[in-house]
């Protein structure tokens, strides 16, 4: 099951919410929207990243691993991300730090996630947290 935010999508030609150069179209929304697929780990994260942004919880849990994805995925409305800086990007481990802000706090989510190929798919499959 899927909860996604109630957050306007990104305007196309708007620079992507991942951070990249490129324009939303160019860049993440094409994935979000199912019309194409991540060629490597990192697209896939950005990509994640993204639906967080826009509080799209249906691309997360597409793109999240059957064996390891919630029953649910819920997107906080009140939590805003407002920033994404890739730390390293191996073949199938990205480490990153997401900034975000809510009504009481800003903070940043640092993670090591994995991801996994599975019938030619990018999978998100799990992560390690940093405090």
């Amino acid at each position: 099951m899927v909860h996604s935010a109630d957050r306007p999508g990104a305007s196309p030609d708007e620079p992507c919410p991942c951070g990249s150069a490129a324009a939303a179209a160019q860049c993440c929304l094409p994935l979000v929207r199912g019309e194409r697929q991540a060629g490597t780990a990192e697209e896939l994260m950005r990509s994640r990243y993204t639906a967080f942004a826009l509080g799209d919880a249906d691309h997360l849990w597409r793109t999240w691993h059957p064996r390891t994805r919630p029953e649910q995925v819920t997107i906080d409305p009140g939590v805003v991300w407002t920033g994404l800086e890739i730390i390293e990007a191996a073949p199938d481990e990205v480490e990153f730090r997401a900034s975000y802000a809510d009504s009481q706090r800003t903070g940043t989510l640092h993670e090591r996630s994995r991801f996994a190929v599975r019938a030619r798919r990018w999978f998100y499959v799990d992560g390690d947290v940093f405090e």
